[in-house]
């Protein structure tokens, strides 16, 4: 150390350098010195400083991160339902009667994959492998579902008690409802029925959309899946009724869909050619479709209960009839058109322009009997003498009705 200090001395550096590195070959010899001694003799730390053995037990485990549930998980056993119908992702958008020609994506679960012991073909979740099923398993699916309704309902209901569930529903009463959209009556709203009927005997339902050009279908889909009774209808405001012997406790399991499937491919609405006509007698008739004036304008997701009727009138005095549907998706008006076909029914012609041109036929025959709905139903027993006559006289008139349900379309919602 000395001869270091010596050279360092000899070159004639800083005062302030000198100190820094006497200083620092000073605390290097103490460290090796020191680590010398403690090799050569016991060294005992302090009390202060020596840890007990309890606080070296009292260490707290780390707890496991937080591991979110996943679809991807196949370790549970899968869910099995007991519900006596094919699984849908909407059960008034999908029609039995049009098969689809392609799918647009593999034969994904939408359930997740192992989740549900019913296999997923693309289209549905049926209630019964294809493979194993007879010939009649529709019929007795449709004989369960009929029983299970029948021992839920229980008794009707006497007009005094449907008034009462009637009056709970009004908007003023309750802000409990659910929202029938553009998918219709989709499966997983089956679970949402459920969780309303477990604090309310009734939910008010508000249909909107596509789906409310069948407003008859919407009622029949939604007491065939969910086992309830409609006991109100006025536009596309329901009142859906639980049952008698309805019991919370024993909802039938449900698995919700975890993401929306693709639609399946279906074959053309409009064809190059109209039946009966020839190319050139086609491409008139579209060419003088577009140019016919218009028969209403429809609203997005709007209420379209009185399209039926309406296009069943104008074919009365005309041959053509066109629907201003600008602004609405292309998706929206084509299911529109679908449903008119079906249901007045009646030629598509084309979809140009965002509208929708339909054509009569040359043999075109006015329905008979009128429409299948009234625009507001009651479903009161004309042998029910139970409520007070005066009611019951008040309540037949349309305009002064007690009961009349608040639809709030009024409101700036």
């Amino acid at each position: 150390m000395t001869t270091f200090l010596s050279r360092v001395s000899r070159r004639k550096l800083p005062s302030a350098v000198y100190d820094v590195f006497s200083t620092r070959l000073l605390f290097s010899t103490t460290a090796t010195s020191s680590s010398k001694l403690r090799s050569k003799y016991s060294f005992v730390p302090p009390p202060s400083l020596q840890q007990s053995k309890h606080e070296s037990q009292t260490v707290k485990a780390s707890k496991p991160r937080y591991r979110p549930p996943s679809s991807l998980d196949r370790s549970g056993p899968a869910i099995k339902s007991e519900l006596p119908f094919d699984f849908r992702f909407s059960y008034t958008d999908s029609s039995l009667k049009t098969r689809p020609i392609g799918l647009r994506e593999p034969k994904y679960s939408p359930f997740g994959p192992g989740v549900l012991d019913r296999v997923w073909t693309g289209v549905c979740a049926p209630a019964v492998d294809p493979k194993v099923g007879s010939a009649g398993v529709d019929s007795e699916l449709e004989e369960k579902r009929r029983v299970m309704r029948e021992r839920i309902q229980g008794e009707p209901l006497t007009n005094a008690e449907r008034k009462a569930l009637v009056e709970r529903c009004q908007r003023h009463k309750t802000k409990r409802q659910i929202n029938l959209g553009r998918d219709g009556l989709t499966h997983n709203m089956l679970s949402d029925i459920h969780n309303n009927w477990k604090h309310a005997e009734a939910v008010r339902i508000k249909c909107l959309g596509v789906p409310t050009v069948d407003m008859k279908n919407i009622c029949t889909q939604l007491e065939d899946k969910a086992f309830g009774k409609i006991i109100l209808r006025h536009g596309g405001l329901l009142v859906l009724y639980r049952g008698r012997n309805y019991k919370p406790k024993e909802i039938p399991t449900i698995p919700l869909m975890l993401w929306k499937p693709q639609e399946p491919v279906y074959p053309r609405l409009t064809k190059t050619t109209i039946d009966g006509l020839s190319v050139e007698e086609t491409k008139e008739m579209r060419k003088r479709g577009l140019s016919v004036p218009t028969l209403t304008k429809l609203a997005k997701n709007g209420y379209y209960g009185s399209l039926v009727p309406m296009v069943r009138d104008a074919f009365l005095a005309e041959e053509l009839v066109r629907i201003d549907c600008k602004g609405l998706p292309k998706s929206d008006y084509k299911k529109i058109g679908c449903r008119l076909r079906d249901l007045v029914p009646c030629i598509l012609v084309t979809f140009d322009k965002e509208q929708i041109v339909i054509w009569r036929g040359k043999d075109y025959k006015p329905s008979q009997g009128g429409y299948f709905l009234t625009e507001r139903e009651l479903f009161d027993d004309p042998n029910d003498d139970s409520s007070n006559p005066a009611t019951e006289n008040e309540s037949t008139d349309d305009g002064q009705s007690q009961t009349d349900f608040y639809s709030g379309e009024s409101d700036n919602e």
